[in-house]
């Protein structure tokens, strides 16, 4: 018998008292009220109820090391960016990997791969596909409907993937950014229960009263925090809090325990917070986390108060994992399987013949993944579109990473780039290698590095390289976080020194592949419009 004494935090019954949990075979089989005079606070774990851990460049037992130092318990993850190159094998390699460790993951069924007909992907998941899924007890949810389109206009493969959860009683996650009235409205009737990608208090507010819940995100380029939080206080029970996509040196600094010291700051109550962080995204996804109270696992924290949520232990089915800034968890093997079939590029690939200098721009937008279309002005040299670095026009490519096809080219503003390029191949959704520079001599290095490396991030100017490779998937480091964010942060302070004024250039590349995501983006097939749809002409 293991007994833990705290002031236990009952977030439903909002109420905080002295007590002692009895923990026996991983479970709490009694909880005492008692009179001692702990000052620790214990309280269920924090749970991220959307996120790609693929996005953290971690595996899922190295990010389960790091996340439990902040108080993170189990996690809601959608595999959607590894299925993207492997396929179903991707979604099997992170839910082993994710089994070798305490920490617990809650995959879901990825449900748009490929993200859409208008890019290359690794591989496809059908209906049939995500009926074999469904039936897994390994899998919790269809994961975010990206093809609202699809949802809207009664695609019969898209509805056949809703059905398969329905017919399996699993939720249907959503992702809609923007979508209003009437088209709201019919996503929402049509099962799918959530939204992450509200970014306005009203269109978050319009949906929360078509009966959704609504994920409150703050990853490392998205960030609606500040947009929706004041919803909180009136829809606590509706609400909860995710990362989506979180890089390892963010990672490494906090994970949800953040959102919640932040609510408290804005003088919220504390048991809405914490019922948002810890207690919804476990009855809405059913997930096997324990909530604190007699009969459940053994899963739940102790921190030193309710103010900053400073974590001094976390506890999994009994077990401290992590303990005062320290995982006990230990690191694993794991193999590295991979999807890179392409050989080295030359500049030549990546010029862009044109008659005139005036062309549609993707415009980034930092701490942002929708973008904008404006009209800019490049270089016209010798016939060809060169980058316009005095004016911040400068060129972005798209390249396919699992056959060999000539570049996309287009033209991008905010990268801010003054010399050098950037490249990765963490590329939304599809994940072919995407890279913005200065001259065409400049993206291929980077390209070529990248391709080399079969996979990863890296920052290049002339003769001077920072990589990291991401030898699984091409997406993710066999590294642990400390490494790996230690890599990335070098590479982004180069990335820096080299003009990129974005707070993280990085994660916004990896979003300018982003179809889905209005306005304008480039796959590797070409310019895209997310508002009308289709591909449209890099000329005016």
């Amino acid at each position: 018998m293991k007994i833990v004494k705290g002031q236990l935090v009952d977030i439903e019954n909002q109420r905080i008292f002295s007590a002692e949990v009895h923990i026996e075979n991983k479970k709490i089989v009694k909880i005492k009220e008692s009179q001692h005079n702990e000052k620790q606070f214990l309280m269920p774990g924090f749970i991220d109820a959307h996120i790609h851990i693929e996005s953290s460049m971690l595996v899922p037992s190295e990010f389960a090391r790091v996340a439990s130092i902040h108080g993170t318990v189990g996690t809601v993850s959608d595999p959607h960016e590894i299925a993207n190159v492997l396929g179903i094998n991707g979604v099997n390699f992170m839910i082993e990997n994710g089994k070798k460790v305490p920490l617990k993951f809650h995959f879901g069924a990825p449900s748009c791969v490929p993200a859409t007909t208008f890019e290359t992907a690794g591989a496809i998941i059908d209906a049939e596909a995500i009926k074999e899924l469904m039936q897994s007890p390994d899998i919790f949810y269809l994961a975010e409907m990206m093809n609202y389109p699809g949802v809207l206009y009664d695609d019969a493969e898209v509805l056949e993937k809703i059905k398969w959860a329905q017919h399996f009683k699993k939720p249907v996650d959503g992702h809609a950014p923007g979508l209003r009235g009437k088209d709201a409205e019919k996503y929402a009737k049509a099962g799918i229960s959530t939204d992450h990608e509200c970014f306005t208090y009203d269109e978050a507010k319009e949906k929360l009263d078509l009966g959704m819940k609504v994920i409150v995100r703050e990853g490392s380029a998205a960030k609606n925090f500040e947009a929706l939080i004041d919803l909180l206080p009136d829809h606590y029970q509706n609400m909860m809090f995710c990362s989506d996509d979180k890089h390892p040196d963010d990672l490494v600094l906090g994970h949800i325990n953040q959102l919640c010291e932040r609510a408290v700051a804005k003088g919220m109550d504390v048991f809405k917070v914490l019922q948002a962080a810890c207690i919804n995204p476990v009855k809405h996804y059913n997930l096997n986390i324990g909530l604190l109270k007699e009969g459940d696992a053994a899963d739940f924290i102790l921190v030193e108060n309710l103010t900053n949520f400073k974590v001094l232990a976390t506890y999994i089915d009994g077990e401290i994992v992590a303990e005062n800034d320290e995982s006990h968890i230990p690191s694993v093997e794991f193999k590295t399987p991979n999807n890179f079939n392409i050989s080295e590029k030359s500049p030549e690939n990546f010029k862009l013949e044109a008659s005139t200098d005036l062309i549609r721009v993707i415009e980034a937008l930092d701490g942002e993944l929708i973008s904008n279309e404006i009209e800019a002005k490049a270089i016209l040299k010798n016939g060809s579109l060169s980058s316009n670095i005095d004016q911040d026009i400068l060129k972005i490519s798209v390249v396919n990473r699992y056959e060999n096809k000539a570049p996309s080219i287009a033209f991008i503003k905010n990268f801010g780039l003054k010399k050098g390029a950037i490249a990765s191949s963490v590329g939304h959704d599809s994940h072919n290698i995407i890279a913005v520079g200065t001259s065409d001599e400049e993206i291929c290095n980077a390209v070529n590095l990248i391709i080399k490396n079969k996979g990863g991030i890296c920052t290049v100017n002339n003769e001077n390289k920072k990589s990291l490779p991401l030898p699984v998937a091409g997406i993710i480091s066999d590294k642990d976080a400390w490494e790996t964010g230690k890599l990335y942060q070098e590479i982004d302070k180069m990335a820096k020194e080299l003009g990129s004024t974005l707070k993280a250039p990085f994660m916004t590349l990896s979003f300018m592949a982003l179809l889905v995501i209005p306005d304008l983006k480039l796959s590797d097939k070409g310019l895209f419009s997310g508002k009308k749809f289709e591909f449209v002409n890099i000329l005016k």
